[in-house]
């Protein structure tokens, strides 16, 4: 009877120390994380790969010419696309080991393009909806958490000046805004929408704009790029939207859509 020699058979042996959950980690490092828990999983698949195909001499046979190297080519393409996939369980151990958190809670916007402003049904919008000019105040306000909206438009593939417009309407760029709702910091988060984005502390300005332009991101997508509903979802919820199969009837959410698209309009010249 053949075996399959795996060097590791109980991995808990090799572990001299458990690993630490980290709750801190920012939304750049998650995805770092993401990535080498997934690349490690692929190479632990590929290992596995070429242990089971030793037992019939490889992949193209004993005496193959190059053999070894196609097959290692085919079996890190193999593992990849098992990695990629739904894999093994391994990356999403390890990811949740280290950071306490489903790793497809990550990675389920990141894996997808960006969406380019053309992507967004909004420029047709711009002649149509008259422009809302910020106050110096709040402009500078913004300003100082540029570097913040950047990262943010880069990781979430969205447009940097509508996440300011959407700031803008929201909070005027006050860090410590508070609604009669509850609604929290720059982009206005309730609690359970800053829970469900991954936002540990709402009062810091990273995070809390990190996790509105990805609870914007994700209403984008759901709305297939049409700005007008993407906004009315951010301001009224998903659940009015779809309940009115369109924008819902309440005036504060139109006022709403007019002033982020008037602001997006002002800063886009």
């Amino acid at each position: 009877m053949n075996t399959i020699p795996l060097k590791i058979s109980d991995p808990s042996k090799h572990v001299t120390k458990p690993l630490e959950v980290n709750r801190n980690y920012s939304p750049e490092e998650k995805v770092k994380l993401a990535k080498a828990s997934r690349d490690f999983e692929s190479m632990l698949t590929s290992l596995m790969l070429k242990s089971m195909m030793q037992t019939t001499n490889g992949l193209f046979g004993e005496d193959s010419y190059g053999g070894d190297m196609f097959a290692t080519v085919f079996y890190s393409e193999i593992a990849g696309k098992i990695s990629q996939d739904k894999g093994l369980g391994v990356a999403d151990l390890l990811y949740k080991k280290l950071t306490g958190e489903d790793i497809n809670s990550l990675t389920k916007l990141t894996k997808l393009s960006p969406l380019r402003r053309s992507d967004l049904k909004i420029i047709p919008l711009l002649e149509k909806f008259p422009v809302f000019t910020p106050s110096t105040s709040s402009l500078n306000r913004i300003n100082q958490f540029e570097k913040h909206i950047t990262d943010a438009s880069k990781l979430y593939g969205i447009d940097k000046n509508l996440i300011k417009s959407v700031i803008l309407a929201e909070s005027a760029g006050k860090v410590d805004a508070i609604s009669s709702a509850k609604a929290k910091g720059l982009m206005q988060l309730m609690d359970g929408t800053a829970k469900e984005m991954g936002v540990k502390n709402v009062w810091n300005p990273r995070e809390n704009i990190f996790g509105g332009t990805k609870y914007l991101a994700q209403m984008l997508r759901q709305y297939n790029g049409d700005v007008k509903l993407a906004l009315a979802a951010y301001n009224a919820g998903p659940g009015n939207v779809n309940k009115h199969n369109g924008i819902p009837p309440f005036e504060e959410t139109k006022n709403y859509i007019n002033r982020v698209i008037g602001y997006y309009k002002h800063l886009n010249g």
